[in-house]
């Protein structure tokens, strides 16, 4: 298996590091989630800005659709590569 990264997609910072916290939690991740600000095209305001949690999946462990759950308990996606 090869390595993949996911991409989950969150509404606000708060969100984005709870679901960084439960995916150590829940998928024993190898690495620390990594948090970034998107903002979106064209707007300058923090309150547009959503925020990404990238997880390196080593060997391709994770399952998607149980991420794209997680994401959705904060109102958040698995971004689709």
């Amino acid at each position: 298996m090869s390595d993949v990264r996911h991409v989950l997609v969150l509404p606000d910072r708060e969100a984005a590091e709870e679901v960084a916290v439960a995916v150590c939690e829940r998928f024993g991740a190898v690495e620390e989630p990594q948090l970034v600000r998107d903002s979106l095209a064209g707007e300058d305001d923090a309150e547009d800005a959503q925020w990404l949690v990238v997880v390196e999946d080593p060997g391709g462990r994770l399952d998607d659709g149980a991420l794209h759950a997680l994401a959705g308990e904060y109102e958040g996606w698995l971004e689709r590569p």
